[in-house]
């Protein structure tokens, strides 16, 4: 008798094959969504252009369902200064694609935002960590989304501690929520698994297209819903607890959720909590829709 996982097998590679000759960056429109010029406001600090898509399944979803201003941060445009440019171009495409607003730091993007930075060239650190307090002081968002401290890539950890060292500078009046991201280094503790619709998952997959230097280096926006699949088996016990049921989800990220006030973090509810296609946002981020 044949083996019929050995078709489930070739039917993945297949579905891999068939989607590398599949067209870049398309000229068409994502869902429209009407977002009030008062709606609350989610910033999303992105080490690098594409990240705004990579972590974009809850910031689209605050966008689609509770009608939240989502404003994409390109904290750096890239370390390959020939490519800058070009990179905020591909961001621009992206990010109209999907709805997301988009701010640019400086011209070309943040330099060396790391942790050597931080530690040994403290007035190029301090300079980076008042533009982004700049930004935060002028949108005074809702929500406030970037990497996790241990997220391997050293930007993406430097963009972890830039913000942290910006939010501390903030009034201590000031709060909001903060939503750690995964994506080189995954998170021990997460405590949020948000589920992606189809249509969620193939619009943040066309968006990445359009960073049309980086897919063809390493067509990575192909493997996204392998990577949302996986991240199902690891939340159904890093979430929900070990020894829990598996998660009927199909397509998830994984988030650290807590909020900001009186100047440091706060857990605001026990446990881990996984949010389904047909399930809303608002219990968890009440007051904002």
């Amino acid at each position: 008798m044949s083996n019929p996982y050995r078709k489930f097998v070739s039917d993945f590679a297949l579905l891999l094959k068939k989607g590398e000759k599949l067209p870049s960056g398309i000229p068409a429109s994502a869902r429209e969504v009407d977002i009030s010029p008062l709606a609350p406001k989610v910033i999303i600090f992105s080490p690098h252009p594409d990240d705004e898509c990579v972590a974009g399944a809850l910031p689209l979803r605050l966008l689609r369902e509770l009608r939240l201003k989502v404003i994409n941060v390109a904290v750096t445009q890239g370390s390959r200064k020939n490519r800058q440019k070009e990179r905020f171009a591909e961001l621009q495409n992206a990010c109209s694609y999907l709805g997301f607003e988009l701010v640019q730091t400086v011209e070309n993007g943040l330099e060396r935002i790391n942790l050597t930075t931080r530690e040994k060239d403290h007035q190029r650190w301090k300079d980076a960590v008042r533009v982004i307090l700049k930004i935060l002081v002028e949108l005074q968002p809702r929500v406030v989304i970037f990497p996790h401290q241990n997220d391997w890539n050293s930007t993406h950890v430097g963009t972890h501690f830039l913000v942290m060292d910006a939010l501390k500078k903030m009034e201590k009046t000031f709060s909001c929520y903060i939503v750690e991201t995964e994506f080189w280094g995954a998170m021990d503790t997460p405590n949020l698994m948000i589920e992606s619709s189809e249509e969620d998952v193939a619009d943040l997959i066309t968006a990445l297209s359009f960073h049309k230097g980086e897919i063809e280096r390493n067509p990575y926006h192909l493997r996204l819903p392998s990577w949302m699949m996986d991240n199902v088996r690891r939340g159904s016990e890093l979430v929900s607890g070990q020894g829990a049921e598996a998660s009927p989800l199909i397509f998830a990220t994984l988030y650290r959720l807590r909020k900001w006030s009186d100047l440091r973090m706060e857990i605001f509810f026990e446990g881990g909590k996984a949010v389904s296609q047909a399930e809303s946002l608002e219990d968890l981020f009440q007051q904002l829709s």
